[in-house]
């Protein structure tokens, strides 16, 4: 058996593309996955399978949701080894950042990454962006949501990106290591912690 996560792009945002994640569990169990644990509100789920790539899991995921609930839904699914390496590599991680100020851009297929370079130009001297080996990584240190740079990355990088925030990303990886499924030690990197005032 594989683990893998899966990460949906853009549900319950709104009104739109709602997926209750108890729906969410039942169409990973009904597509013959194991071990099925989802995360948050967000679309965010691990699960275990006998066979496959993370790109075909995408797409009978993805196909799924549109057969079940009539959903247009980009489905991103990595690997867990795949998804502990993007959140190890995180050039970014610094101890007493804020969490929910710190942004990971996945994709399905590195070769998607590149026109992701474009978010550099839009960067304020408090922000920093990086772009790793297959995910790039985004700090507004004022928040995302007041920066050119992150509506960019949050909104406007286009169906085959997603982004979470760090603390979900080290959840995520936290998650599939207490069930065993990827050796990732959440003390081999730096946390960003709340800071407080």
């Amino acid at each position: 058996m594989t683990a893998f996560v899966a990460l949906l792009r853009g549900v319950n945002v709104g009104k739109a593309n709602r997926v209750p994640m108890a729906e969410l569990r039942t169409l990973l169990r009904d597509l013959g996955y194991e071990g099925i644990s989802t995360l948050l509100n967000s679309g965010n789920a691990v699960f275990q399978a006998q066979r496959g790539t993370p790109a075909d899991h995408a797409s009978a995921i993805s196909c799924a949701l549109s057969a079940r609930l009539a959903l247009d839904i980009p489905v991103i699914v990595k690997s867990a080894e795949e998804f502990a390496a993007i959140v190890e590599e995180n050039p970014l991680a610094e101890a007493g950042r804020d969490p929910s100020c710190l942004l990971v851009a996945f994709v399905q297929d590195a070769s998607l990454l590149p026109p992701l370079a474009r978010i550099g130009a839009l960067l304020t001297p408090s922000e920093q962006f990086q772009m790793g080996r297959t995910a790039a990584y985004l700090y507004c240190a004022d928040g995302i949501l007041k920066s050119k740079a992150g509506e960019a990355m949050l909104r406007k990088a286009g169906r085959d990106v997603t982004t979470r925030n760090w603390a979900t990303a080290l959840k995520l990886c936290e998650l599939a290591t207490e069930l065993g499924w990827v050796a990732f030690n959440p003390a081999s990197i730096e946390h960003p912690t709340q800071e407080t005032p």
